[in-house]
């Protein structure tokens, strides 16, 4: 907290009638963002979620935090989690989720016992979350569901909305359709909106949000940010193909079962063994699809990733996490570990020349489990994170998540993204 005693708001002693009078205007308390970090590795729940805290606390310099953001690996009980975070914040609102593994200054783990704590104070800022679930079912239905909610305590100056949502069960292009709907009806517009699909463990059979004291799945946290800041983003991904263009000849909502007029299982076949197919949760870390990027984003890249989160051996089907369009070109693409290290580059370069003279104050980090330590190895995933924040600011309060699926505009329009980096700030 910053303390501005303005000499104009002063005046000194005068003699009036015999009477000394002193005209003073009360000192100015101007706090700001006052924002912290904590990570904890401790097995015990309890005891991780109370160390976590304590440290983004302490960074923060703060006793009481107004909003707290939440990402944990999966060998924690959830709820526990939520709970002992919460009583050692106040009770202020929560946002966040489970992910593959979390993300700090110095430090990105992937092991199943990982806690990251972000913890703000602001007068400059707000923060408004709300929660919904149904994602599987009705997608388009929770997402007009989560907006109404939001836009019934709907803040002025919107700068950004940070979703989290289920990363196993989620389709973002209804999803979103029903978040923008929702808002049209009110004449708002949606602000950009950036976030990640929670994540899961190698087993790939639940993911976690959070929202306040509630734990749930198949669900979407939204986090709505208002107020006197700005918000900048950049991405990248690092996935090249492997194959020539081919065409998606029979799909249905966000299930493809032919390509080239082939099931979809006998097109894999020429680029995967049997044993892969039968692994699939672990072949998916690296094995991708690649859409044609619409008009509007060609010059950001050539293709949109797609992770392919399911597959279903008797109706022959692979599902994405967004809408798929008969008659699309689509390539089978991998990971390429050359191009993923020449992206951080970029993407550090594109950030700070967005961020031009006005420093950031807190960084969020979206990064696809696939681009950690699977495909690159511990080491190098750790140089290349550490190159990344000495870039960006290796002093800034840092917080990310492997997500199964990340979240940001391109050119204006809120998109779905794939084996991708994301970086964000607040500034």
């Amino acid at each position: 907290m910053k303390l501005r005693c303005d000499r104009k708001n002063f005046r000194s002693l005068k003699d009036t009638g015999g009477h000394s009078e002193v005209n003073v205007t009360q000192p100015q308390f101007i706090m700001g963002t006052q924002a912290g970090v904590g990570m904890s590795h401790l097995r015990n729940v309890t005891q991780a979620a109370k160390e976590a805290v304590q440290k983004a606390l302490s960074a923060a310099n703060i006793t009481q935090p107004d909003f707290v953001f939440l990402f944990s690996s999966l060998g924690y009980d959830p709820q526990k989690l939520v709970q002992v975070v919460r009583q050692d914040t106040g009770n202020c609102p929560l946002a966040g989720c489970s992910g593959q593994g979390v993300i700090v200054q110095n430090e990105a783990d992937e092991s199943n016992f990982a806690i990251a704590v972000m913890v703000i104070r602001s007068d400059e800022m707000r923060f408004t979350n709300r929660y919904a679930v149904g994602l599987k079912d009705q997608p388009t239905e929770t997402g007009q569901t989560i907006a109404s909610k939001l836009l019934m305590d709907f803040a002025e100056q919107p700068q950004a909305l940070f979703l989290f949502t289920d990363g196993l069960t989620v389709n973002f292009d209804r999803l979103i359709a029903g978040i923008e709907s929702e808002f049209a009806q009110h004449n708002r517009i949606v602000p950009p909106v950036l976030g990640g699909a929670a994540g899961s463990d190698i087993e790939m059979k639940v993911t976690y949000q959070y929202c306040d004291d509630q734990v749930f799945s198949d669900g979407v946290v939204a986090t709505l940010l208002s107020g006197d800041c700005q918000v900048t983003w950049a991405l990248n991904h690092g996935c090249t193909p492997i194959g020539q263009e081919r065409k998606i000849t029979h799909a249905a909502g966000n299930k493809i079962f032919e390509i080239d007029h082939q099931p979809v299982f006998e097109v894999l076949r020429e680029y995967l063994t049997e044993e892969e197919i039968q692994a699939w949760d672990r072949t998916i870390v690296a094995f991708c699809f690649g859409l044609k990027a619409p008009n509007y984003a060609q010059d950001h890249d050539e293709f949109v990733i797609r992770y392919l989160p399911r597959k279903d051996d008797l109706e022959g089907s692979v599902t994405l996490q967004t809408e798929v369009v008969e008659g699309s070109s689509i390539w089978i693409t991998r990971r390429d570990a050359e191009k993923i290290a020449q992206g951080i580059d970029a993407i550090a370069q594109q950030f700070n020349g967005e961020l031009q003279d006005r420093p950031a104050k807190l960084i969020f980090q979206f990064d696809c489990y696939g681009r950690g330590k699977s495909v690159l190895g511990e080491l190098e995933k750790q140089r290349l994170e550490q190159k990344l924040q000495q870039q960006v600011g290796a002093s800034l309060p840092w917080i990310g998540l492997y997500t199964h699926g990340e979240i940001a505009p391109i050119k204006g329009r809120n998109s779905f993204h794939n084996y991708t980096l994301i970086l964000t700030a607040i500034s």
